[in-house]
């Protein structure tokens, strides 16, 4: 049978373990008004890149202005009223001593003073309630992200924590990934993650070359559902390739492999019984061999069992070959294969 062969050979390859993954956010926020109003002027637009503080919504500010001058005068009031009650204090303090003064008449006007005092430590706090309040009808951007679209149009009334957000606002810089693996890969990923800090990366379409991050989370239980554990990548995201929500392919990076032997994943056949490869015997012969694979990478296969460093193996043609088959190949071809890419 006219085939074409390759060599079975030993490489340093990276221990990689591949999942679907999430773009998320690190941070979300839903902004909310903090005062009932109309709300004046939305100085943003639908999807804008804003810096942390910047000013984003404006709500009519003069109910708010009307209670903060309301507070400066009661405590304008309760302040004089304090001076009245001090100096009563001061002025009597001595004829009573001197017993020109009743008792009672004394206590009186030491209970006006700490009334007085009480009065314009609780105007104080009004003053800067009214304040705050006040504060809240400018609405300024807690972190730099990007805004979604805005829900709430300039002229409409808004009010203090509503269900509905004026907008919402991600973080994209930095950003991450969430993905799962097999809670039996959980031993292994401690492990190396207690030895380096370990390679992330991210791919879809349109994102070339794949993007790379580092593994920030491993969670603290392995679903008992699914039987897998919950992982997440940090990625930088200087160039905002990753967006929330986006699915990615993810590849973490858990070692290397230096002894591994390896073949191109297309010499490798699946049978009822599992995995096997054709090996070329001396005489041109083909011997089915089970073989087990410990991984696919980047179109090689590793094998962890069923085939040794120089083995020649049928590459292409194996749906003409059967155990036993006289074999046709390129002798100079044949000394030269190996599975490198």
């Amino acid at each position: 049978m006219p085939v074409t062969v390759t060599r079975a050979v030993t490489r340093d390859l990276p221990i990689v373990v591949s999942a679907p993954g999430t773009v998320e956010a690190i941070n979300a926020v839903a902004v909310k008004s903090r005062v009932d109003g109309q709300l004046l002027e939305a100085l943003v637009g639908d999807g804008a890149e804003v810096a942390a503080g910047q000013l984003l919504f404006r709500i009519d500010p003069r109910p708010a202005q009307a209670a903060l001058q309301q507070a400066q005068a009661a405590l304008a009031r309760d302040r004089a009223t304090l001076v009245q009650a001090r100096s009563q204090v001061e002025r009597y303090r001595d004829v009573a001593a001197k017993g020109y003064l009743s008792a009672d008449q004394m206590e009186q006007y030491r209970t006006n003073l700490g009334v007085a005092q009480a009065a314009v430590k609780v105007d104080e706090a009004n003053l800067e309630a009214a304040r705050l309040t006040l504060g809240y009808t400018q609405i300024h951007a807690p972190m730099a992200g990007r805004l979604g679209r805005i829900a709430v149009q300039p002229g409409n009334l808004v009010k203090a924590n509503d269900s509905t957000a004026l907008v919402t606002l991600n973080q994209i810089e930095p950003i991450y990934v969430s993905f799962a693996l097999p809670g039996s890969q959980v031993g292994r990923v401690l492990a190396a993650q207690q030895a380096a800090p370990l390679l992330v990366l991210a791919s879809a379409p349109g994102i070339a070359p794949p993007v790379e991050g580092h593994l920030a989370f491993v969670d603290n239980a392995v679903d008992s559902a699914s039987g897998t554990i919950r992982l997440r990548g940090e990625f930088a995201n200087a160039g905002h390739v990753l967006w929330p929500g986006q699915l990615v392919s993810v590849e973490l990076t858990l070692g290397h492999d230096a002894n591994a032997v390896v073949l191109p994943a297309k010499a490798v056949q699946n049978g009822p019984h599992g995995s096997y490869v054709y090996l070329v015997r001396p005489d041109r012969s083909a011997l089915q061999r089970p073989v087990t694979v410990a991984r696919v990478h980047e179109g090689v296969a590793i094998i962890e069992q069923g085939v040794a460093d120089g083995d020649l193996v049928v590459l292409d043609g194996q749906s003409r070959v059967q155990d036993g088959s006289e074999l046709k190949f390129d002798a100079d071809a044949a000394s030269a294969a190996d599975s490198r890419p």
